[in-house]
C-alpha cells in the first residue's frame, strides 16, 4: 500500500465511492469484550475488581483505531465523505442509546422523586447532545449527590468520544488537503493531550478526567497505531525481525523451524499483563487517567498492534463466548449502569448482592435482544437516508422531552395527579448549594482571594453577622439566612476550614490544598473585618478527630495528635475573634449512619428499611461525640464570652437523634442537614443570637 504522505485529494467533479471499512477482527471484538466485563465488574461489585473501570481506556483506544482506520484509509483513496461518516455513526449508536434513554425516562416517571427525575431530564437532555462529559463535571461539588444515584452518568464517555468524532475528521481532513503530514499532527496533538492531562491532575483532578483535550490522547493513541498499521507496516521491520530471530533461538531447539510469530505471541502476553496489572493496581483513589491511564492504552494497542494471528488473539480472544460479548458490548454498556444506578435510588443504600447479580444478567439479556432485534436491523437494514433522518429527530426529540422536564421540575404535579403518589417529597433533602452568582457578588463585596470555598451573602450591604466554617455552615446558611432576614438582618458565610494553623483536607487530593487552606484565610479576614461584630462558628468536629483527613498544625506539622491539633487550633481561632461583640460556637449535629432517604416511602419502595423512625440511638451518637463534646467544652471554660449552641440538643431526646421531626426530613445525606434542617435549627439559633440561653444535650 503507498504511503498516505503526501495525498492529494480528489479531483473536483471526481464521483466518491463509498466509504471503506477495516477488515473485521474477532479478536478486537474478544478485547471488547474484556472492556466490558472489566467496567460491569467494577460497578457491580467495586472490590471484587478494584480497576475495573479502565475498560473505559481500552474502549478509548479500540475507537481511536477504528475510526482513525476509516479516515485514512477514504482519504487516502479520495472516497471520504463526511454525510456518509456521520450517518454511519448515527447508524451505530444512536439506535441502542435512544431505547435506553427512553426507558430511564419512563421508569423514572414511576421510581424517582421530582428532584431524582428533573435531574435524570437534564441527564437526559446531555446524553441526547453528547455532552454529558461537561454537565457532569460542572455538577461536580461537595454537595453533589452520589455518582450511584446518576442513571446516565455513565454517557459521560460517549461524549468524549463523540467530540472526538466531529473534531477529528474535521481536523485530518483539512491538514490532508493542505497535504499536511498526517502521522506528525497525529504525534503532535497525541502529546499535547497527554501533558495537559499530567498537567491538569494537580490543578484540577475533576475537569482533567471530564475533559475531552485531557482524555483525547487516549484515542489518538489508537489513531497513530491505525496510521503505523496502515502505511508504515515496515516500520522498524529490520530491528523487528532481528529481535524475532534472536527470540526464536531462546525459545526454540536449533532445529526447530523459526516462528515468525515468535514477536507477536510475546506482544499480545505483554499486552495482556499491562492490562491485569491495571485491574489490579490502579483504585478509585490514584491520581487517574495521568500516566497510571498508559498500563491499559499502551496495553490494548499492544494487542491489537500484534495482530489476528498473535496465540492469545486467535485463541483466547477470538473465543466465541468473549466475541459474543464484545458484539453485545455497546448495548451492555449502556444498559447496566441505568439498572444498578435505579437499584441504588431505590433502595437507598448499596443494593444486596443478589440484586446486583439480578441487574448484570438483566443488563446482559437486554444487550442481547437490543443487538439482535434494534441494533442489527437499523444498521444493516434498507431504507438508508430516511432511517438515519428518522434517528437523528428522534434523538432530538428525546432530548427536548428531558430538557423540558428539567425545567417543569420533573413533572412532579402531572406525575401526582396521575399516580397520586406525592413526587415532589416536599423537597425533604434539599441540600444547600453554594450559589456561584451569590459567591461572585460575595467575593467582590470583600474584595476576597479565589481559594475562598465558600462565600455567600444575603443582603447587598455588608452584614454584621459572619458564619464561618466548613461545608456544615455552607449547609445551615440557608436556613440561617432566611431567618434573619426575617428579622431585618444580613448573613455572610465564609470559609472552607474554620481553625487558624490548621490544614484539613482528604488524604490524596493535592488539588484542593490550596482551597481548603483558604478557609483558614476566611476566618482570618473575619477577624479583622470591622463591619462584622457577631461571628457563629460551625464544625463538623468528630470528623476530623477520627477520619480518614489530613489533620494537621501549619506551624508545627510534628504535632500528630488530633486532639491536641484541634485544641490548639480552636484556641487560635477563638483568641484571634474574642475582640467581636457576640461569638457563637455551634456544636453540630448528629451524624446518621444510613442515607436519609430511606426515612420515607417512596415509589416502588414500600417499606423505611431499618431506620424505623428515621434516628440513630444517642449511645450510638455519644461513641461518636463524646470525646468531641468534651473537648470544646474543656476549651469554651477559658472563653466565657463565647457562647455555646448546641445542636444535638434540639436533635436528641435521652434515648435517641432524630433525622425526621415533624414529618420532615432534616438531612441530606448521612452528615449535612438538608434546607428544612437548617431551617428548623436556624429558628433555634436565632433565639441564641437575640440573648437566650441554648438548650444543652445531657451528657
Amino acid at each position: 500500500m503507498k504511503n498516505i504522505q503526501p495525498l492529494a485529494p480528489p479531483p473536483p467533479n471526481s464521483k466518491h465511492e463509498h466509504l471503506t471499512h477495516p477488515k473485521y477482527r474477532a479478536d478486537i471484538d474478544g478485547l471488547r469484550a474484556i472492556a466490558v466485563l472489566s467496567v460491569v465488574c467494577f460497578h457491580a461489585f467495586p472490590y471484587w475488581l478494584k480497576g475495573g473501570f479502565i475498560g473505559v481506556d481500552i474502549f478509548f483506544v479500540i475507537s481511536g483505531f477504528l475510526i482513525s482506520t476509516i479516515i485514512f484509509e477514504n482519504l487516502d483513496k479520495g472516497t471520504f465523505s463526511f454525510s456518509e461518516f456521520y450517518a454511519r455513526r448515527i447508524n451505530r449508536i444512536f439506535p441502542a442509546l435512544i431505547l435506553v434513554l427512553i426507558a430511564c425516562f419512563a421508569f423514572g416517571w414511576f421510581a424517582l422523586l421530582a428532584d431524582e427525575y428533573k435531574q435524570l431530564g437534564k441527564h437526559i437532555a446531555a446524553g441526547a447532545g453528547f455532552v454529558s462529559n461537561f454537565v457532569f463535571w460542572n455538577e461536580s461539588g461537595y454537595f453533589d449527590n452520589a455518582a450511584e444515584t446518576k442513571p446516565l452518568l455513565h454517557l459521560w464517555t460517549l461524549g468524549i468520544e463523540e467530540q472526538f468524532y466531529i473534531v477529528w475528521p474535521l481536523l485530518l481532513w483539512s491538514a490532508w488537503k493542505r497535504k499536511f503530514n498526517l502521522l506528525s499532527l497525529t504525534l503532535v496533538i497525541t502529546t499535547l493531550s497527554f501533558a495537559l492531562n499530567i498537567k491538569g491532575l494537580h490543578s484540577d483532578a475533576v475537569a482533567t478526567f471530564y475533559s475531552p483535550q485531557t482524555r483525547f490522547w487516549e484515542l489518538l493513541i489508537g489513531s497513530t497505531l491505525a496510521y503505523v498499521t496502515l502505511y508504515k507496516p515496515n516500520l522498524l521491520a529490520t530491528k523487528k525481525q532481528k529481535l524475532n530471530t534472536y527470540l526464536n533461538a531462546i525459545i526454540y531447539a536449533p532445529s526447530s523451524q523459526s516462528n515468525d510469530n515468535t514477536l507477536r505471541n510475546i506482544q499480545a502476553i505483554l499486552g495482556v499483563t499491562l492490562l491485569g496489572i491495571g485491574l489490579l493496581l490502579i483504585t478509585k483513589e490514584r491520581h487517574f487517567p495521568g500516566t497510571w491511564a498508559l498500563l491499559p492504552t499502551l496495553g490494548a494497542v499492544l494487542i491489537i498492534s500484534a495482530g489476528s494471528q498473535a496465540w492469545l488473539n486467535r485463541v483466547i480472544l477470538s473465543n466465541r463466548i468473549l466475541v459474543w460479548f464484545g458484539l453485545i458490548s455497546f448495548p451492555l454498556y449502556l444498559w447496566h449502569w441505568p439498572l444498578l444506578s435505579f437499584a441504588r435510588i431505590i433502595e437507598s443504600e448499596t443494593p444486596a448482592r443478589n440484586i446486583r447479580i439480578a441487574a448484570v444478567v438483566i443488563s446482559i439479556a437486554l444487550a442481547w435482544l437490543t443487538y439482535k432485534f434494534i441494533e442489527k436491523p437499523i444498521r444493516f437494514g434498507k431504507f438508508g437516508n430516511t432511517k438515519t433522518i428518522v434517528l437523528a429527530v428522534l434523538m432530538i426529540a428525546i432530548g427536548s422531552i428531558g430538557y423540558i422536564s428539567y425545567k417543569h421540575n420533573g413533572f412532579s404535579s402531572i406525575r401526582t395527579s396521575i399516580s397520586g403518589i406525592n413526587y415532589s417529597g416536599n423537597d425533604i433533602v434539599k441540600l444547600t448549594e453554594n450559589d456561584p452568582i451569590s459567591h461572585s457578588n460575595c467575593m467582590k463585596m470583600y474584595n476576597l482571594s479565589r481559594n475562598i470555598r465558600y462565600c455567600s451573602v444575603s443582603t447587598s450591604d455588608k452584614p454584621n453577622i459572619a458564619l464561618i466554617g466548613d461545608s456544615h455552615s455552607a449547609a445551615l446558611y440557608n436556613g440561617l439566612s432566611e431567618q434573619l432576614l426575617s428579622e431585618g438582618k444580613g448573613l455572610v458565610n465564609l470559609g472552607g476550614r474554620l481553625f487558624l494553623d490548621v490544614a484539613t483536607y482528604p488524604l490524596g487530593s493535592n488539588a484542593e490544598i490550596e482551597i481548603y487552606k483558604g478557609g483558614i484565610r476566611a476566618t482570618e479576614f473575619v477577624a479583622q473585618e470591622k463591619s462584622i461584630n457577631t461571628v457563629i462558628l460551625v464544625s463538623r468536629g468528630p470528623f476530623y478527630l477520627y477520619d480518614n483527613w489530613i489533620f494537621t498544625l501549619i506551624s508545627n506539622p510534628s504535632i500528630t495528635d488530633r486532639k491536641q491539633v484541634f485544641e490548639i487550633g480552636m484556641r487560635k481561632t477563638l483568641d484571634a475573634l474574642n475582640h467581636k461583640e457576640q461569638v457563637i460556637f455551634v456544636m453540630d449535629n448528629p451524624e446518621l449512619n444510613f442515607d436519609p432517604r430511606l426515612c420515607f416511602v417512596r415509589p416502588l419502595r414500600k417499606n423505611t428499611s431499618s431506620t424505623g423512625d428515621c434516628s440513630i440511638s444517642r449511645v450510638a451518637y455519644n461513641l461518636r461525640h463524646k470525646e468531641y463534646r468534651e473537648l470544646v467544652r474543656r476549651v469554651l471554660k477559658d472563653y466565657p464570652k463565647v457562647r455555646l449552641f448546641d445542636s444535638s440538643a434540639y436533635l436528641c431526646d435521652t434515648l435517641k437523634c432524630y433525622g425526621k421531626i415533624g414529618g420532615k426530613i432534616l438531612y441530606g445525606d448521612s452528615d449535612h442537614l438538608s434546607l428544612n434542617g437548617a431551617i428548623f435549627i436556624s429558628k433555634e439559633l436565632s433565639k441564641v443570637l437575640n440573648g437566650a440561653e441554648s438548650k444543652l444535650l445531657i451528657q
